[in-house]
């Protein structure tokens, strides 16, 4: 299973192109992927920066037929012309969908710069059996948004498992039963650099013992530092570091046998990741 996640600025390069396409075709070159995870895609937000009114959501469905795309919309606004301007995440893999869930993440009072978040919880049925797809994109202006993002995304999980263990009483249409699964993968842009306490905590060990998440890039690369995949090549936001992660379930980190980040691309202000899962 190959997986890819990406911030991709609503489809900008560096170059101030907003190119969807150009994003879809990049990603392809690192990889013929069954799971691609965006973050940052737009729809009707022509008030970003050299975006327009483009349904990206839909123009990343339209791009890879056969892929089943799940929203994960954190932004949903007026428009002002009888419409709505959306934001967020966007999940898409080739992989059947039996069941997928949008978490609002709990959104904190600052005094900063915020919106409102999302974690996209797709069940997919994956040669290796169901497996728990999630993808988000956690706030950048303070640390205490942040917790409060990484418990939701943490109870999440720890629900997901607990529902696994203890299956439901299923009836019909609404009721039915779905698949389940203790093995999850979490991606996405968690705007904390890897000595981050906050990133401890999403990682920590549960009471009672649930299987934590792990982070991929150390179980597959040992000792080697995370690379940067964010600021490389604009400084506007910070100096180059680590944002950007694949984390995993035990079980599917011992499945991990590569993962590679693009430190070359311009084609969004954030690199890609690539993990590739053995499925035997």
């Amino acid at each position: 299973m190959k997986l890819i996640t990406w911030n991709i600025q609503w489809a900008r390069g560096m170059d101030n192109r907003v190119d969807p396409a150009r994003v879809v075709a990049h990603a392809r070159q690192m990889a013929d992927f069954d799971v691609l995870c965006l973050q940052e895609v737009a729809d009707n937000f022509p008030e970003l920066d050299f975006n327009d009114e483009t349904n990206q959501f839909a123009r990343f469905a339209e791009l890879l037929p056969g892929f089943t795309a799940i929203e994960g919309i954190g932004v949903d606004v007026d428009d002002g012309k009888g419409g709505r301007s959306r934001f967020g995440n966007l999940l898409l893999t080739r992989y059947p969908v039996a069941q997928a869930l949008r978490h609002l993440l709990p959104w904190e009072a600052a005094e900063t710069r915020n919106m409102p978040r999302t974690l996209i919880e797709a069940m997919a049925l994956t040669p290796m059996g169901p497996v728990r797809l999630m993808t988000t994109h956690l706030e950048y202006s303070a640390s205490e948004l942040r917790a409060a993002q990484v418990e939701g995304i943490r109870e999440a999980h720890r629900m997901a498992l607990a529902r696994h263990a203890k299956p439901r009483s299923a009836g019909p249409h609404t009721y039915r039963m779905t698949p389940s699964s203790p093995s999850a993968v979490l991606t996405g842009d968690f705007n904390m650099r890897p000595d981050d306490p906050v990133l401890a905590k999403l990682m920590a060990p549960f009471p009672g013992g649930e299987p934590p998440l792990v982070d991929l890039w150390p179980s597959v690369m040992g000792e080697a530092p995370h690379p940067p995949t964010a600021n490389l090549f604009d400084q506007t936001y910070g100096q180059p570091g680590c944002l950007d992660y694949v984390l995993a379930t035990p079980d599917l980190a011992a499945r991990a046998r590569a993962i590679v980040c693009d430190v070359e691309t311009k084609v969004s202000d954030h690199q890609p990741i690539l993990v590739e899962f053995d499925l035997s």
